[in-house]
């Protein structure tokens, strides 16, 4: 078997040496560094050879890359490198990994060319002041062969023993049957689609799935889906959660799949990497991610090698445990351990945001090494709002106030200059506003060009003394590059907005403001992401109607959709509508006392455990109020604001199968979605409220923004309709948890009795809209 590298790839495995050095440096950008590469060259003499192509054979390895530039008459090789402030900014790491490729470039160049002996030379250009420093090392050509040969052998090892593993995979994988005795209702319908989806040789294909609770959808994702990887040939499996108890089912079904393979083909292990956030497994919070600080990042290139074959060792899931005594032992850091591995791992278990995000590691792999990769997205509704989330900026006035008082103490004359410009900047645009929340058509160049200069003089100055971390002039710096990298791509699928703050301590003479690019339709973003992959399926119980969700996500027209058949049976689920009561705001006070009469009558003729959902905290206590006036008797128990681990904890410890009451909680938050309560646990849930979004000026500008995108009529429904129903869903679906389950869903607003509301709940319910509205009025 043959194998292809490119130089650099080759030295990013093989050559790097030193500290993890995580310091902030601003960096040249792309249309910088190519620039300052042509300018390099074109400061050179006549007969000087640039892009020049090299390729270069060890065993059955071929490595191939292209050399900056060489001088014949000289006998130099260049390696070009752009950076900004001192070259002593370069980190030590990085001025190895240089020195690796530009080596490696010369043993290419001496064995095409018959050269005995080369001149190395890595040239360093500063893009803001266009000076160059040149570092030359003369090598004989037999010493630039063996540091090739050196690289190569530690890489073709790796590569062997990968091809032996992927070798051993992929025939177990072809052979792997189910790992349970039968397929649950709906789940070998959902198991096909997704097999389908994954076995289209086109690439780039996207499936919808809504599969409800209890047919096993994650195993039912996951089993297909490495099924049709040997078929197609793909390298890795990405399984994207919203959060972290989607971790853990995952790799309950990867288990269930890996037990299997170890019982049928005596494949020892599928290589899965559980990638945990970073605040989760850091051993020192309190230092910095360099050498100098942390112990665990001092010497890690050196000592990675011996951690990443002692994890390749390990006959089990790569998970936080498993990683954190791997890197104790071998005194490395166990999160960028973890990243490590991701080019080791047949199954990466992570965030959505390692995807998805415009920095995003798992996306950034995929392209620089041509994976072809299969991605399932669990609970995709989710994927939303997390999504606009990465694609939303703010620029906070009281945070250039921080900046500015910083600077004047500490900072150089240009920085403090061109943050007092941006201050000037932003107070006239302040002036112009004509309500404290006011959206635009564009972001005013006098103010866009302020925030660009200020970043500038901030990159200048981090660039000549880097600034260290909590510095508020760091802090600017940062959000003022995230605001100035989604302002060049501003389009309708954004908006640009400003709030106003009423004037105070901190900005004494005019209002202050925060600037915001809020994201509506992450679609333009996400849709490279979807074609990055060979495959992607979104499965939830709650993805209906799927145009909204391939509208707003960005999925090809040709998506493919399934809805999968529930395991349970209308009969277990008895579906009421209060009809006679509105939840709407200006109803709210004359909804209290039907609600709670709805509530007492039912938990009369049915004692047990209950869930009733508000739209806010305030009209939650409110109706926990009339209930205690009305119903003392009742056990009740509240979800309030800002409840941490424990007392969330507490709240759910209430529902069991022998308890009695009736938790009251907000719709949308931690109590209506993941979590399972089955059996007598709960037995019954009220919803008083569509869960319509608020009105209010930022939602009636997204609804203007989705009428501008898709159409007048789409508006209303994508930001109000859909994600307020998804909610509702979302809810009711805590009741029936098993096939065994029995229980009741009220749900209290005339609206409920509307045909475009009711298309939306999930086909195996039986709604009894008029017996549900007589039995609440007698």
């Amino acid at each position: 078997m043959s194998y292809t590298v490119a130089v650099r790839a080759l030295c990013e495995f093989a050559a790097r040496s030193g500290d993890l050095d995580l310091r902030f440096t601003p960096a040249p950008s792309a249309l910088e560094g190519m620039a300052g590469h042509s300018l390099v060259q074109s400061r050179r003499g006549e007969g000087y050879e640039v892009e020049v192509s090299l390729s270069g054979q060890y065993e059955d390895l071929r490595v191939r890359g292209r050399a900056d530039g060489f001088d014949a008459l000289a006998g130099q090789i260049e390696e070009i490198k752009t950076y900004r402030g001192p070259l002593e900014g370069v980190r030590a790491h990085h001025r190895a990994l240089h020195w690796a490729q530009a080596r490696v470039y010369g043993h290419l160049l001496s064995q095409a060319r018959g050269l005995a002996r080369l001149r190395v030379a890595l040239v360093y250009f500063n893009v803001a002041t266009g000076q160059e420093t040149v570092r030359v090392e003369a090598h004989e050509a037999v010493t630039l062969k063996a540091f090739f040969e050196d690289l190569c052998s530690r890489f073709l090892a790796w590569a062997r023993s990968e091809a032996a593993h992927r070798q051993a995979r992929d025939a177990a994988l072809a052979a792997l049957q189910f790992p349970m005795a039968r397929f649950r209702t709906g789940q070998r319908e959902l198991a096909v689609a997704v097999y389908r989806c994954a076995r289209d040789q086109t690439g780039g294909r996207c499936l919808m799935a809504q599969a409800p609770t209890g047919i096993g959808k994650t195993l039912g994702t996951v089993f297909p889906m490495l099924k049709a990887s040997t078929d197609r040939g793909l390298d890795k499996l990405f399984f994207l959660t919203a959060k972290g108890t989607g971790h853990g089912l995952a790799l309950q079904a990867l288990a269930a799949v890996d037990g299997q393979l170890a019982a049928q083909a005596h494949f020892r292990t599928l290589r899965v990497l559980d990638v945990q956030a970073r605040d989760k497994v850091c051993q020192h919070p309190d230092k910095a991610c360099h050498g100098e600080s942390c112990p665990l990042a001092r010497g890690f290139y050196d000592r990675l090698p011996a951690a990443r074959t002692a994890t390749l060792a390990l006959s089990q899931v790569w998970d936080a445990p498993a990683l954190h005594a791997v890197a104790l032992q071998h005194q490395v850091c166990p999160y960028y351990l973890a990243q490590e591995l991701v080019r080791w791992s047949d199954v990466v278990v992570a965030d959505y945001h390692y995807y998805y995000d415009s920095s995003a590691m798992l996306y950034a792999f995929t392209q620089a090494h041509q994976w072809k990769v299969g991605v399932l997205v669990d609970e995709a509704h989710n994927l939303l709002e997390r999504a606009r989330r990465m694609y939303t900026a703010e620029l906070s006035q009281f945070a250039l106030a921080d900046a500015r008082q910083a600077a004047n103490a500490a900072h150089a004359s240009p920085v403090r200059k061109a943050l007092d410009k941006l201050h000037r900047a932003w107070n006239a645009f302040n002036a112009q506003q004509t309500s404290s929340y006011q959206a635009h058509e564009a972001i005013p160049a006098a103010l866009l060009g302020a925030v660009q200069r200020a970043v500038g003089e901030i990159a200048d100055a981090q660039a000549d003394r880097p600034m260290l971390p909590g510095d508020p002039v760091l802090a600017f710096y940062r959000q003022a590059l995230q605001f100035m990298a989604l302002a060049e791509q501003l389009g309708s699928h954004a908006l640009f907005d400003v709030s106003l703050a009423q004037p105070s301590a901190r900005v004494r003479r005019t209002p202050a403001s925060v600037l915001c690019i809020r994201n509506v339709i992450p679609a333009p973003h996400l849709a490279a992401r979807h074609a990055g992959a060979h495959a992607t399926v979104l499965f939830s119980g709650t993805l209906s109607p799927p145009h909204f969700y391939r509208d707003v996500l960005g999925l090809p027209q040709d998506t493919g959709w399934i809805e999968a058949a529930a395991p349970f049976q209308a009969e277990q689920l008895d579906v009421r509508i209060a009809g006679h009561v509105s939840t709407r705001w200006h109803d709210r006070e004359r909804s209290l006392q039907p609600i709670v009469d709805i509530v007492a009558r039912q938990y009369g003729r049915q004692p047990g455990n209950y869930l009733c959902f508000f739209s806010s905290f305030d009209y939650l206590q409110r109706v926990a109020a009339c209930m205690r006036r009305a119903h003392p008797q009742l056990p009740v128990w509240l979800q309030t604001p800002s409840m941490d681990e424990a007392s969330r904890a507490g709240f759910l410890a209430r529902f069991t199968e022998e308890g009695q009451g009736i938790g009251l909680a907000v719709l949308g938050g931690a109590f209506s979605e993941g979590v399972d309560l089955p059996g007598r646990c709960l037995i019954g849930a009220f919803v008083a409220t569509l869960g319509l979004p608020q009105v209010n000026p930022v939602n009636e500008q997204i609804k203007r923004a989705m009428d501008g995108h898709f159409g007048a009529d789409k508006g209303y429904d994508y930001t109000y309709l859909y994600p307020g129903m998804r909610k509702v869903v979302q809810a009711a679906g805590r009741v029936i948890r098993t096939e065994a389950d029995q229980g009741v869903v009220f749900l209290i607003d005339e609206r409920y009795l509307r045909g475009k509301v009711q298309a939306l709940l999930p086909r195996w319910w039986r709604v009894d809209s008029g017996r549900g509205l007589l039995a609440e009025k007698s």
